[in-house]
Formats: structure tokens, sequence, C-alpha cells
């Protein structure tokens, strides 16, 4: 039987939905750009960065025209990037030192980090008892969140703003972060799906993505290419502007003073909305759906009459949305997609899955028709990083929960580097303007 509060909320649902919506046109007539973007859908400039950037048009003769994407960490082309840590190994720590203090580290820089780092690899004692196996969730986001809270009461200095203790604080808390997203799992795995529980602690010898699989894997074991494979994938998730709505939000609560485990908690709770970071599981839930209600999924005439029926809402989610393909600021490429691909390819060929690659293949190549066909959109629509993402974590035998959190074990490491920027680079309060349309009932 309903409780009173979940009658008292319905009955007065409707007065909301009376008094809280705004007419469509007054969007326009005061020229309030929706989402802080434009009616081009280019993002409302609202503050600078020199952290990384993020490109998809250029000018030419005064027109905007599309390029291939290109994604710059400190002025470092991500390529680049990763062709080098493709030669030298693993390189989520020198990745994270560049983006955290703005230089390429030396040979020296880059050990003294990664033993830092690694040093901060651990948790307060009986944390893992008493905060992360207490009522466990599926959303392992929430888990996290709640873990990140709690880890202010165990430190001193949690609200001190000086720069070398937010340094601190961010470093342990990109230590910690694979910690809590692999424990947060197999608690719930435990308490809810009646599973073995386990808890490996993280090698101080290994990188971060040899220890994640490490201490996901009940034998710990993996292959050197899936522990690159993760390495790159953490990597290309680490940053990506300033404007994306959880870099953003750290930026917002940062700017009000507040301590760096609340900025990274608000951060948190914005990646987790199926607008942000879980673009990868609708490609992977997508691609399901395909699967079983297409005859041949090879067979490029029946994938585009699927696609043909997901624009027209009348196949999968009704949403209308091809998932994994554009982008709001690439066109003609997304630069992490590029370079993944390459990974995707060799994974596939390792696990005796290139029967699904050539599926997502014949996805990639129809899907861009199939939407200018039925939308009239010719600036360019490529597939983006969370259409292979989803399934190389699935390749890694990583579960569903877990394809979030792992984006917050990369992106914390771009979150920690606005928010040191913001410390850094300006005291006001961010604080945009909203009109006020309310209808005055008295004089």
């Amino acid at each position: 039987m309903e409780n009173r509060i979940d009658i008292y909320a319905a009955r007065q649902e409707g007065y909301c939905l009376k008094n809280d919506k705004i007419d469509d046109i007054l969007f326009d007539e005061y020229g309030v750009n929706r989402g802080l973007r434009n009616i081009q859908g280019v993002g409302v400039l609202t503050g600078l960065t020199n952290i990384s950037k993020v490109n998809g048009s250029k000018v030419v003769d005064g027109n905007k025209v599309p390029m291939e994407g290109e994604l710059w960490y400190r002025g470092y082309r991500i390529q680049s990037l990763v062709q080098q840590i493709r030669e030298e190994g693993f390189g989520f720590e020198k990745i994270a030192y560049l983006l955290l203090f703005g230089e390429m580290p030396t040979a020296a820089q880059q050990a003294e980090f990664s033993e830092v780092l690694h040093g901060a690899s651990h948790l307060p004692t009986n944390f893992t008892r008493d905060v992360i196996m207490k009522a466990p969730s599926k959303d392992i986001m929430n888990s996290m969140t709640r873990s990140i809270l709690t880890l202010a009461s165990y430190d001193e200095n949690a609200n001190d703003l000086r720069l070398d203790n937010v340094i601190r604080q961010s470093i342990q808390l990109i230590a910690i972060f694979p910690m809590l997203a692999a424990y947060s799992y197999h608690a719930y795995n435990h308490i809810d799906n009646n599973q073995s529980m386990y808890i490996h602690r993280p090698d101080p010898e290994l990188s971060i993505a040899e220890n994640f699989l490490r201490m996901l894997r009940p034998d710990s074991q993996y292959t050197e290419l899936e522990a690159r494979a993760l390495d790159i994938a953490l990597i290309l998730h680490m940053e990506h502007g300033g404007g994306n709505n959880s870099t953003f939000t750290t930026r917002v609560v940062t700017s009000s003073g507040s301590d760096t485990y609340s900025a990274i908690a608000a951060a948190m709770c914005s990646l987790k909305g199926p607008k942000h970071g879980g673009a990868n599981i609708k490609v992977m839930q997508m691609m399901a759906d395909l699967r079983q209600n297409v005859e041949d999924p090879l067979d490029e005439e029946q994938i585009r009459a699927y696609l043909e029926k997901i624009l027209d809402r009348t196949a999968f989610d009704k949403a209308g949305l091809i998932y994994g393909m554009g982008h709001a600021v690439y066109s003609l490429s997304d630069p992490r997609e590029v370079v993944f691909r390459n990974y995707v390819e060799e994974l596939a060929k390792a696990k005796g899955r290139e029967r699904d690659l050539q599926i997502y293949a014949n996805v990639e190549k129809l899907a861009p028709q199939v939407i200018a066909d039925k939308r009239k959109i010719y600036k360019g629509v490529s597939p983006n990083v969370d259409f292979y993402s989803g399934f190389v974590y699935d390749m890694l035998g990583i579960p569903m929960e877990l394809y979030t959190p792992l984006f917050a074990v990369a992106r914390i490491v771009g979150w920690s580097a606005h928010r040191i920027e913001e410390l850094v680079g300006n005291s006001k309060i961010i604080r945009p303007a909203y009109k006020s349309v309310m209808e005055k009932l008295e004089d």
C-alpha cells in the first residue's frame, strides 16, 4: 500500500507540471541558449583553459567547415601521445602527470610520480568493510560517490584549499578510484547476485590498468594485450575540454570554494547521467537488439533497414537515436575512436570476436549514410569513442555495471586538473544569469 508521502507526491505532481513549464517561444524571445549551446549547437564560451583542446571545424574564407577531429592534451596531439605509449608500455601515469602539472615528465619525474601514486593506493583501515560493503548498490557510481564523500571524514585537512593540499587530495583520489570501482562492484555482486566476494589489493609494481584487471578478476590474471587496451581506453577518456558536463560541474563547485571531495562527488553525479557517461551502455544494448531483430546481422541491407527503423522511432528504445554516432563537437571523425579502433581490432582477433567486429564495422559504415538520408545532415556524422568502448569492455569481461565507473576512473584525472586550474586562475564564483519570466500576482 502506498504510504502518505507517495500519495501526496502523486497529487502534487500536477502543480509542478502547470507552474514549472516555460513556453519554448520565450527562450527565443530572450535569446537564451538552452544547455549553454547556441542555435548552431556550439557551446557558449564560459571560460578559458590551458589543459586540453577539442576541435571539429575550421574557418575557411570566413565560413565554418568540418574537419577531421582533433584532441590535444597540454599541447600534444592525442595520436602522438598514444603512439609514444604504444612504443614504451603503459601510459596512464605519464599522461596523468602531463594533465595535472602541464609538462611532459622526465624519466625521473615519471618514476617518482608513479611511486607516489601507487603508494597512495590504499584505503583507511576497515573502510572497505565499514563503508563499501555496507548497503551496496547495483549503481556503482552511487556507491563510489558515497565513498568519496565519506573519505572527507578521514581527512584532517579536507577543507584546506591550499594548492599543495588539493594536489595531495587529487593524487590520492586518482590512486584509489580503481579500488572504489572494483570493490563496490564485488560488494554488489556478492550481496545482490550471491556470488563470491573478492578483495585483491593493488600491486605497487603494476600499472593502473593492470591493477584494475587484477582486482576485478577472481584469478587476478590478464594478458598484456588486455591491459594495454584498457590503458589506452583510460587515456582516451581522461580529459575532453572544460565544457563537458561533469568537468564544468567540477569547475562550478570549485569556484564556490568547496572542498575537493564535494567537487569530485558532484562531478560523479553529473557523469552518471545517461546523456553523459552512459552512452557506451546504450550502444551495447542497441547492438544486442540488432542481433535479436536482424536475421543476418552481417547483411548490409538488413542492417540499413534496422537503422532506418531506429531513426523512425519504431525500433530499439524508440528514441530515434543511433547511439555511438555523432558528437557535439566532432563531425568528420572523433580522434579517440580513430586511435582506439586499432586496439579494438587486435583484441577482437585475439578473442575470436571477428564476427562481432564486422557487425560493428557495418553499422559504422551505414549509420552515417542513413542519418544523412533521413535527417538531411550533411556536415558529417561519424562514430564517437563510445561506439567501440563498450565492445572493448565486453571483450575484457568487464560487467556493464562498471562501464561508467571506468569512465570515472579515467576522468578523475581531468577533473583534478581543471579543479587545480580553477583554483589557480579564477577567484570568482561561477554564477550565470537566469531571466525571470514569473507572472506577478500582486503589486
